[in-house]
């Protein structure tokens, strides 16, 4: 390979404010590959950590190819074993199983920032993925560039393109079966959906998708400002709210308030209905997950329960 890769300046956009060293989580495949070459072309120092969640037989040969990748590029890297036990949510569970690791790892090494390879393609996959769920405008806003210590630089970049890179480089990337297993709704809505949106459309979907997510997402994070805002101005002192002036705040706002000052487990919509109509003085209480009761008294609304904030 010769002169520098294509997306660098993208990449360096992206990444712009993010000291040496990072972690990038690197699974071996196109987009980590490309990711960790980047940040390696950048000057970002990386130390390239491989999860290894045991979920499958030879996970632990992968381990090995994926360092060996790393060594290619002139990058450390480190194996990280989790584990993650069979059952409901494999999914969600080993995401934060993974996210929980590269973020010991990056405390360990004094690292500025975690980097996953997420791509445009991943971004509209996630936005679809949440419309299913019924999220709302946070769920379709899909995943944020940088969230504390974590940055996704290749939001901006097709899927194609790390597989580009990766030809550039003369590397062949991993290829992850659970990737093409249908039991995954994923991989359903990258192998079916997208493309069947894409009939229906006309067009390359994903870009749009990506370009809605960018929009909701700073609507939404306007939308937090003034719901912080308001919990600061209706907060009692002692942990509770002020239920007339909550029922006064647009409802819009007042709902973010509400999930903001329940804090996990996220209220589900009808129990923050139900907090608001407790807020109105239409009913005198309401049961919330977690074993949490909101009440109303002498014009405040409190939280009884576990580790509730308004006791």
């Amino acid at each position: 390979m010769t002169g520098p890769l294509p997306p660098a300046a993208r990449f360096a956009a992206a990444v712009e404010g993010i000291d040496p060293p990072v972690v990038v989580g690197f699974s071996g495949g196109a987009d980590s590959v490309a990711l960790l070459a980047l940040a390696a072309e950048a000057g970002l120092d990386p130390v390239a950590v491989h999860v290894d969640h045991g979920l499958r037989a030879g996970s632990d040969a992968d381990a090995g190819a994926a360092t060996a990748i790393a060594a290619r590029l002139g990058v450390r890297g480190i194996v990280v074993a989790v584990d993650v036990a069979a059952g409901s949510n494999l999914e969600a569970r080993a995401r934060a199983a993974r996210y929980e690791a590269l973020e010991a790892v990056r405390v360990a090494e004094g690292a500025s920032a975690v980097l996953t390879g997420h791509t445009m393609d991943d971004q509209a996959e996630t936005v679809v993925l949440n419309l299913l769920r019924g999220s709302g405008s946070a769920g379709l806003a899909g995943m944020a560039a940088r969230r504390g210590a974590l940055a996704r630089p290749l939001l901006d970049l097709r899927r194609s393109e790390t597989v580009e890179i990766c030809l550039r480089l003369g590397i062949e990337p991993l290829a992850d079966p659970m990737n093409r297993d249908p039991a995954f709704r994923r991989v359903r809505v990258r192998r079916e959906l997208l493309p069947a949106l894409d009939d229906v459309a006309e067009r390359d979907v994903v870009p749009v998708l990506a370009r809605q997510a960018r929009v909701l997402r700073l609507e939404s994070a306007f939308l937090d400002r003034l719901a912080a805002e308001a919990a600061s101005t209706l907060a009692s002192g002692d942990g509770g709210l002020s239920a007339g002036g909550l029922a006064a705040v647009e409802p819009v706002v007042a709902r973010r308030v509400i999930r903001s000052w329940l804090g996990p487990p996220p209220p589900s919509e009808a129990e923050v209905e139900r907090v608001l109509a407790v807020a109105r003085g239409e009913a005198r209480a309401t049961e919330i997950a977690g074993g949490r009761r909101v009440g109303r008294s002498r014009g405040r609304l409190a939280v009884h329960g576990p580790d509730a904030p308004g006791r």
